[in-house]
């Protein structure tokens, strides 16, 4: 008589998240129960070449497979990047990334690994993660707001689905523009609202402010200027450092406005390195969303900071993305 194992279906129990990012790619290897069992990284500025750089990703997830239940225990490959196409499958044009043109990036690394690939916009899989795991859990009309020192992105759900658009690209909130005639971007526009949000855009924005007042700061004798060492100032009193939150608040909470008077979202989340500078953007940021919303929901909208670990969030996302995707193999 057969044996009831023999006659039984198995399913694969992990997949791998990828996150990539201007300054290092992140991977790791997630179970059905969403822990993160093991995960490693590299630096995605090293390989200015993507055959190469597809190349070393696929041996390192390689070894990280082998090393955590084998080869046969994945089930599939979820990555975040940015400028990222779930439609085409593609990173297309992106601006802070070493990379130009049109990357098929997920057919390039299915046909390495042989198995089931899935890409999408760093902002829709921080969405995902917020919605299986994070503060978006139980929501159905939320927006989630990520940024970081390359720029800013965003993903809004609406009844309980990600909006991503015909070609996949919606909810490019950095490149709104804010300012005609303002700022250069690196889509190549101009005034866009990431060139004053981001990391970036707050260090162009201290820049402008020392050259225009006369008065000390603080600021003048910092040789590696970073978030953390801004905040500093501003715990310290430092009234350049306060402005520049302030302006940068301002502004984000202008654009925030504007996103929700159209898709009046029960909450805003917020993520990404950005939001460590705590009350110095949160409270200008605030004043100046309720200043601008639609009156019918001023006061009613909540903005959120993640509860998520920055190293952690988008792994789970493009891990949650991996499950969807149709299991395939070309070993089978």
């Amino acid at each position: 008589m057969e044996k009831i194992e023999d006659s039984v279906d198995t399913i694969k129990t992990r997949v791998v998240g990828i996150d990539i990012r201007l300054d290092k790619t992140t991977f790791g290897v997630v179970d059905i129960r969403g822990d993160i069992v093991a995960q490693d990284y590299f630096f995605t500025s090293d390989y200015s070449d993507v055959n190469e750089y597809v190349k070393v990703l696929a041996d390192k997830l390689i070894v990280l497979m082998e090393e955590n239940g084998g080869y046969d225990s994945i089930r599939s490959i979820g990555i975040s990047a940015p400028s990222a196409s779930s439609v085409t499958g593609c990173i297309e044009n992106a601006a802070n990334l070493p990379w130009k043109g049109i990357i098929p990036l997920a057919a390039m690394l299915r046909d390495r690994m042989g198995m089931a690939v899935a890409l999408a916009n760093d902002a829709h899989i921080t969405a995902i993660a917020e919605k299986a795991y994070g503060s978006a859990h139980g929501m159905k009309n939320f927006i989630v707001v990520s940024m970081s020192h390359g720029g800013l992105g965003s993903c809004f759900y609406s009844n309980g689905m990600p909006h991503l658009g015909a070609q996949g690209f919606a909810g490019e909130l950095g490149h709104v523009c804010v300012n005609i005639n303002g700022r250069q971007c690196g889509c190549g526009n101009k005034g866009c609202l990431e060139t004053y949000c981001s990391e970036k855009g707050l260090l162009r924005t201290i820049d402008e402010l020392i050259a225009e007042s006369q008065k000390p700061t603080l600021l003048s004798g910092i040789t590696d200027m970073n978030i953390a060492s801004i905040v500093a100032c501003c715990d310290k009193g430092d009234a350049l450092a306060i402005e520049a939150y302030r302006r940068v608040g301002d502004m984000l909470g202008l654009g925030l406005a504007n996103y929700a008077s159209v898709l009046n979202p029960e909450a805003i989340i917020l993520t990404g390195d950005m939001t460590t500078a705590g009350k110095w953007l949160i409270k200008p940021m605030r004043e100046s969303f309720e200043a601008h919303v639609f009156h019918n929901i001023k006061d009613k909208t909540r903005i959120l900071v993640s509860i998520l670990k920055e190293g952690e969030r988008d792994v789970l996302g493009a891990s949650a993305l991996a499950w969807d995707v149709k299991e395939y193999s070309l070993f089978k």
